[in-house]
């Protein structure tokens, strides 16, 4: 692990940004729509955590009543708060930050938020450490449902034992569900440690076949895309450095569970009950999945796994088994209307 790119990154996000008005390119800002329910929850969250935000999506998966849930990279803790408030009184949420500055932010407004939600105990909690060491945070083993992320992951210097950290502290059929930065090439060894191009989320951003490697080598062979739209740099100075690469700002889920590598058709079909509170009339589980309540979905066996084995089992109706395969499943992008899509989502 690179300290000073560590060192780099905490000065960046601790003393040189006050706000997010500060950054000079888009790349740690969200363009994601969020879905009304978030919008609700957001009108919770006090100002000035809000100013600190930083991150380029809106990684806030649903059905997360009474789940245990880890933020890496919680800076002033907006994400932890809007979670708090979906996990409810029962659940969980964990904030792990190596910047003493936002963490005290997230500190300094945790009772009032707790009041602002009206639960009767604390269920947050704020960890000054590392996503590259998680266990020496005491992040136990198989202990946590869902793991997020809000464009934090590319900062870091270890990437491999972030999502290695990851892959250890979720609990089997667990889910990893993040926003961040990715590059359509590597990053040339002279740009990485460039203070402001890392800290502006861009020369820290993993190629993105290297990160399809990464978690194939961890056992997670099939991770889904929910959004993606590529960035624009519009500073002069960024661009003249690294405006030959092509970015992108990606919200990606992936389960811990065993997958094939490639989608493969057994014949079955799926049915959402329209169970889920945030989204009783179609659920989105990636860019190629849209399931509207009660309709019939061919889906592909991983699909067919996930919907009966994670947190969603209780929400799907699956028809079929792996006695028979068909072949490759053949994928297509959704086709939701924009109207759908913010229906659905």
């Amino acid at each position: 692990m690179s300290q000073q790119s560590l060192e780099s990154v905490r000065e960046y996000y601790g003393q040189v940004l006050e706000s997010n008005e500060d950054l000079k390119t888009d790349a740690c800002c969200t363009a994601d729509r969020p879905p009304e329910h978030i919008k609700e929850l957001m009108n919770n969250i006090h100002e000035v955590v809000q100013r600190k935000f930083y991150g380029c999506g809106s990684p806030i998966p649903p059905a997360l009543e009474g789940r245990t849930v880890l933020d890496l990279g919680c800076g002033s803790g907006r994400d932890v708060f809007l979670l708090s408030q979906m996990v409810g009184p029962q659940g969980r949420v964990i904030g792990i930050d190596m910047t003493e500055e936002q963490l005290s932010v997230a500190e300094q407004y945790r009772d009032w938020h707790m009041d602002r939600f009206g639960f009767p105990d604390v269920n947050v909690e704020f960890i000054h450490g590392y996503i590259e060491d998680l266990q020496s945070a005491g992040i136990a083993d198989e202990s946590i449902d869902l793991v997020v992320s809000n464009c934090v992951i590319n900062l870091s210097p270890d990437k491999e034992s972030v999502f290695s950290e990851v892959v250890r502290a979720l609990k089997p059929a667990g889910e990893i569900y993040f926003s961040d930065v990715f590059a359509g090439r590597r990053i040339p060894e002279t740009l990485r440690a460039d203070p402001v191009l890392l800290g502006e989320c861009l020369s820290g951003a993993l190629y993105l076949e290297d990160f399809r490697r990464i978690l194939d080598r961890l056992g997670l062979a099939d991770y889904r895309e929910i959004s993606s739209r590529q960035l624009t740099l519009d500073d002069p100075v960024i661009v003249d450095k690294i405006g030959m690469i092509d970015f992108y700002s990606k919200t990606i889920r992936a389960f811990k569970m065993t997958l094939e590598d490639r989608s493969e058709d057994y014949g079955h079909v799926a049915f959402y009950k329209g169970t889920i509170p945030e989204s009783p009339h179609c659920f989105e589980l990636d860019d190629h999945y849209s399931f509207q309540t009660g309709m019939p979905i061919p889906v592909c066996g991983n699909t067919a796994n996930i919907l009966t084995r994670t947190r969603f089992a209780d929400h799907f109706r699956v028809e079929g088994d792996f006695s028979t395969h068909f072949g490759a499943f053949e994928l297509t992008p959704s086709s939701r209307s924009p109207e759908q899509e913010s229906s659905c989502c």
